[in-house]
């Protein structure tokens, strides 16, 4: 006997658009410079990866499930009290566990255009509705939140600088965007870039978070750190808070493998520099270079950056896209992000963004 009865996902579940990474693979037969996920040029830490290693021989055995060790490097690393800060699988896990914490049914949380796209997962996720702020200039707009915000408003997502338009908000803006927030609304200050930022008005969001009783600041060593293979992200907020999300992450969330790495990589402050200044070096020269092909570039202070390309035929982001995977450059098609005719593109090697420059010099100037 047969039946159309099946487990049916709960109300709103196969309305949620699934989350697709960048491309890893271009065309075979050239050598691939892969530009599509802002993963640092760089790799790791070689004190991260030895330390990988050094637990091989222990993978039978449980993680600490508190992330203790790591969470006391990274206390130590930024000066913050270890008892408020919670780890997981990347920083994508602690804004789900964020979500899935104070988001139901009924409620509502704002990110803005072209937030990450995370943010209207976790929150469809966890049974809320989503609301889009509108942006000025691909860049947050405090007005445009506090405007959207209602009596339904528990969460507000910020990403500060903004993935995938590389743009921030100077921190006298996130601190107006906070007293105008509800003290029962929280807002998440998404710093997955703060290490790339060399801008004085700049802040991660530590201090706020650190004396808010609303306020996550959330992390990631999937980038500057290099350890995005891993899975390491970290939040930091008021014991409240903290305590919420400890008390719905898995037991053992983070691995082992991932904690040895991630006390190490944290602790190596010269690989980190090094990393950031490589970015401060090749993000102007990249803007630049760009621009003078006749491109539009937003201004990034991240480790990337969005390029607009004209809307004619031949011309345009798809164009250039399959151009540009031809020659084994593989940057980030933004459709997703509401941005169609823009490609995001990292801040790779000296032999990437040469290739990348050379091969967008090519497309816009017809050649082959």
């Amino acid at each position: 006997m047969t039946t159309d009865r099946r487990p049916t996902p709960r109300p709103g579940v196969l309305d949620i658009a699934a989350y697709v990474p960048g491309r890893s693979k271009a065309v075979p037969g050239v050598k691939l410079h892969k530009l599509s996920s802002n993963e640092t040029p760089l790799g790791p830490s070689p004190a991260a990866v030895a330390a990988y290693r050094s637990v091989a021989e222990t993978l039978a055995l449980y993680p600490d499930g508190s992330a203790g060790e790591l969470r006391a490097a990274i206390g130590a690393a930024h000066g913050l009290n270890p008892d408020r800060i919670v780890c997981g699988a990347g920083s994508d896990e602690i804004l789900t566990l964020i979500a899935q914490a104070f988001i139901g049914p009924g409620d509502e949380a704002i990110h803005t255009t072209h937030g990450f796209l995370v943010y209207p997962i976790a929150i469809k996720a966890a049974g809320g509705t989503p609301v889009v702020a509108a942006e000025t200039g691909h860049t947050a707009d405090v007005d445009a939140i506090l405007a959207a915000v209602t009596e339904r408003t528990r969460v507000v997502f910020l990403a500060n600088p903004n993935n995938p338009t590389g743009t921030y908000l100077p921190f006298d803006e996130v601190r107006r965007l906070h007293a105008g927030l509800s003290p029962e609304t929280v807002l998440v200050i998404d710093a997955a870039y703060a290490e790339y930022v060399r801008r004085n008005d700049y802040e991660s969001g530590i201090e706020l978070a650190g004396n808010a009783d609303n306020v996550v600041m959330t992390r990631t060593f999937s980038k500057i750190h290099g350890l995005a293979g891993l899975r390491i992200g970290w939040g930091y907020g008021a014991a409240p808070i903290i305590d919420a999300l400890n008390r719905i992450r898995g037991p053992f969330n983070v691995s082992a493998p991932a904690i040895a790495a991630g006390v190490a990589a944290i602790g190596d402050r010269s690989h980190t520099e090094k990393a950031a200044t490589h970015n401060e070096t090749w993000l102007p020269k990249l803007t630049a270079a760009i621009e003078g092909l006749g491109l539009t570039v937003t201004p990034s202070v991240a480790n990337f950056v969005l390029i607009h390309f004209p809307d004619k035929d031949g011309r345009r982001a798809v164009d250039a896209d399959a151009f540009l995977v031809s020659r084994g450059v593989v940057v980030r098609r933004l459709e997703a992000y509401g941005l169609p005719n823009a490609l995001r593109m990292t801040v790779g090697s000296d032999e990437a963004n040469e290739a990348a420059l050379a091969g967008l010099a090519a497309f816009m100037g017809g050649t082959t």
